[in-house]
């Protein structure tokens, strides 16, 4: 267990990233509170995923970037080494073989800042989320 000195909020993983304090607001604030090398690739999974779901309303749901239509959509956050896309289990199972390249859990995909996102892919995950109800 680790307990953080700042806010001090114990977890199990050594140094867990997480939010001391209040989450941020909007998409605009939690992308700007991440260190700068990720911040572009946050505002490309953004721009990908709002281009597939003009419709969708931003904002923050556990402490996570959320696009919500009467329920969440799809979810994206930074962490140290990638971008973790929350489509959910569905999702993830359904893009199996389009996901190959990419670390992948039960509703989880994971994006590396050392290679291009496929932001046709997220945009596409996306679309599929919100047309099918399949969703976080």
């Amino acid at each position: 267990m680790w307990t953080c000195p700042k806010c001090g909020r114990t977890f199990q993983k050594q140094n867990q990233g997480h939010y001391c304090g209040k989450a941020p607001e909007s998409i605009d604030a939690y992308i700007m509170a991440q260190p700068e090398h990720a911040q572009q690739y946050l505002k490309e999974v953004r721009n990908a995923i709002r281009a597939a779901l003009p419709e969708a309303e931003e904002k923050i749901s556990w402490s996570m970037s959320t696009f919500w239509k009467g329920h969440n959509i799809i979810q994206f956050a930074g962490f140290k080494n990638h971008i973790g896309l929350y489509p959910g289990p569905e999702a993830v199972a359904h893009f199996g073989a389009k996901q190959e390249d990419y670390k992948t859990s039960k509703g989880t995909i994971q994006f590396l800042y050392s290679k291009p996102l496929p932001l046709p892919l997220i945009a596409e995950i996306a679309a599929w989320c919100n047309a099918t109800g399949n969703h976080p």
